[in-house]
């Protein structure tokens, strides 16, 4: 029995962003090596919450390169996704990946404006700055499973359906986390507020799952 030589052609563009992505993630651990450190061990322990939620919290640099890290996987996770499951697009389109950038760059945008502007209005600026802060965190953190999955649906084991369950398994794990360390530092504010809180679980979180999951589904 020979063995047989398997071609995987990935787009050129798919291979620029995953490389870029990289990039900035080098860039982050070499211009914050210590804050990078604390924050690879984030759902493990919440010493980098600590550390980095009383200073600089969402306008550093750091967090930046993260959250760029996070959109162009996040946006190349669901490309892929939408393309091995329901076949949108048909071929590899880089206008339907900047489509899907576009959107979760504004809605990430919109959703921070809300939650500040609702913030100033109530007059609890701080500790809304806190919870963004660390629910970001958490989902930048997510991004490092969206970015290998993203590594192996392109190189490895491309359209492999247990690598998208297992990594989508992992990500909502890493949130679950942050979410329950969000909701047990912040109890007393949610109780105060639990009207509210419900109203933004619907609008802001729920949602979107729902448009994304409706609109995969055309």
């Amino acid at each position: 029995m020979e063995p047989v030589l398997r071609t995987v052609n990935t787009p050129d563009w798919i291979t620029f962003l995953i490389f870029s992505s990289l990039i900035l993630i080098v860039v982050a651990k070499g211009l914050f090596f210590g804050r990078y450190m604390n924050f690879m061990i984030l759902p493990f322990n919440n010493k980098y919450i600590f550390l980095y939620n009383k200073k600089d919290k969402l306008m550093n640099w750091f967090q930046v390169f993260l959250t760029f890290f996070q959109l162009i996987n996040f946006s190349l996770f669901l490309y892929l996704i939408g393309k091995l499951f329901f076949g949108v697009p048909e071929k590899d389109d880089p206008l339907v990946y900047l489509t899907i950038l576009g959107v979760l760059v504004a809605f990430l945008s919109l959703k921070i404006s809300l939650q500040l502007g609702n913030a100033i209005i109530f007059g609890s600026e701080k500790t809304i700055m806190e919870i963004i802060f660390k629910k970001l965190s958490y989902i930048n953190y997510s991004a490092y499973i969206m970015f290998l999955a993203n590594v192996v649906l392109s190189f490895i084991l491309v359209d492999s359906e247990i690598v998208v369950y297992v990594a989508i398994l992992l990500i909502l794990l890493i949130n679950v986390i942050g979410w329950a360390t969000l909701l047990k530092n912040h109890q007393n504010f949610i109780a105060g507020n639990f009207f509210y809180f419900i109203l933004y679980l619907c609008a802001l979180e729920i949602a979107p799952l729902v448009l994304i999951v409706s609109y995969l589904n055309r």
